[in-house]
């Protein structure tokens, strides 16, 4: 049985150019375990709150790390209540939930590489689930919203990829990406291949409908309209439109476009819109909460209470530990909900929630575009997966 022997941590640069933190485990077998913590920019205000990275550094040498090392690293409910406990906040402010969280994947990762099985099998036994091997694919191909200094409102437009297998969503989604970045060139110039945050394109548009558009257009021109879906992120919090306006816009995607995905439509405490929203379109999209129950179950109580949602997206650094996030994904899956696992903007290249979203059974996973290294470090991840571990 492997113990901890050391935990050591450091900071490294994230997909903005911006200090984040890496975590090393090191068991006495002689396995060594890395994870490194993303960070967003449109942040919830009830996600669990992350430190600054030398503070989160400190917090692990002098009080975590005096805690875990000897522990063995398959104990995750009993290492991650230890290291909550050690917070004693409800929000992981005082350690910070980036100092707790890559400690917490780290003990699963490391538990994986000592028994010698993939990542994703090893969630899959370890938390009794059931695996799905090919999750739908959301791949961001135009940005706008914070993650983008163009005119656009909202935040993501997504393509949602109906691949036989993992592999041919990539290559599929892959596809579009390209399709799409000589049409924006083509039709709005060179610089409408500049990217956002998260890979996709940024140039200005007419409104907040005209990437559907594009999207559309090229899609059925490259005779693929059977295999794709149409998605978007509002990330309306940051958004300065009523909650009627937004109601009008988003039946009106709907109306046209055929959606089938919409998520944080209104601001993070507006149950009751998203509960109007569900009611008028809801029987075939999923409407999703990201800020508003940001991996947290009180928040999910609440949004089920209201029948506010449908589907959630699981980001596991919005509340700080393995074991909560897999909690959130068992009761959204009790609840019939879509579950998605997600990235963030400000990503590192650690392709962790790739075996998460397969090993606990997601019905989606949201990536990014097939841009930018973060985000093609969890597409290979896929890859690899797809080619050495499932046939």
């Amino acid at each position: 049985m492997a113990k901890i022997k050391n935990i050591r941590a450091y900071k490294i640069l994230d997909s903005r150019g911006e200090w984040t933190i890496e975590t090393e485990i090191f068991l006495d077998n002689g396995i060594i375990s890395r994870a490194s913590v993303p960070q967003g920019k449109s942040v919830g205000s009830f996600e669990a709150k992350s430190v600054l990275p030398d503070k989160a550094i400190e917090s692990i040498e002098e009080t975590l790390s005096p805690l875990i090392i000897g522990k063995n690293p398959e104990d995750q409910n009993e290492i991650d209540d230890i290291m909550i406990q050690a917070d004693n906040t409800p929000d992981k402010s005082r350690l910070g939930a980036n100092s707790i969280l890559g400690i917490s994947i780290n003990c699963a990762r490391a538990s994986a590489l000592a028994q010698n099985i993939p990542l994703w099998k090893y969630l899959e036994t370890k938390f009794n689930l059931s695996a799905n091997t090919n999750p739908r694919l959301f791949l961001n191909v135009i940005n706008g919203g914070m993650h983008a200094g163009n005119n656009l409102k909202f935040q993501e437009y997504i393509i949602i990829s109906k691949g036989e297998n993992l592999t041919k969503s990539v290559g599929l989604g892959a596809s579009i990406y390209q399709a799409v970045k000589k049409y924006l060139i083509k039709n709005l110039g060179k610089t409408a291949s500049c990217l956002g945050d998260e890979g996709g394109f940024a140039p200005n548009f007419p409104d907040e409908l005209a990437p559907f558009e594009i999207l559309k257009k090229v899609i059925d021109e490259e005779g693929l309209s059977d295999k794709f879906d149409l998605g978007m992120d509002a990330a309306a919090s940051n958004v300065d439109v009523s909650s009627q306006e937004l109601i009008k816009t988003y039946e009106e995607i709907k109306k046209k476009f055929n959606v089938l995905y919409l998520e944080d439509l209104f601001g993070e405490e507006d149950f009751e819109n998203f509960s109007k929203l569900k009611e008028s379109i809801g029987n075939n999209t999923i409407i999703a909460g990201d800020d508003l129950t940001t991996t947290n179950i009180k928040r999910m109580k609440i949004a089920k209470e209201k029948e506010s949602i449908n589907g959630i997206i699981i980001k596991p650094n919005q509340i700080g530990t393995l074991t909560e996030t897999i909690q959130a994904i068992k009761l959204a899956k009790e609840w019939g909900w879509f579950v998605i696992v997600s990235h963030r903007s400000g990503e590192t290249n650690d392709d962790f929630i790739v075996d998460l979203a397969l090993g606990t059974g997601a019905d989606g996973l949201k990536i990014g575009s097939p841009a930018r290294g973060e985000r093609i470090a969890k597409l290979n991840r896929i890859l690899q997966i797809q080619r050495n571990e499932l046939n």
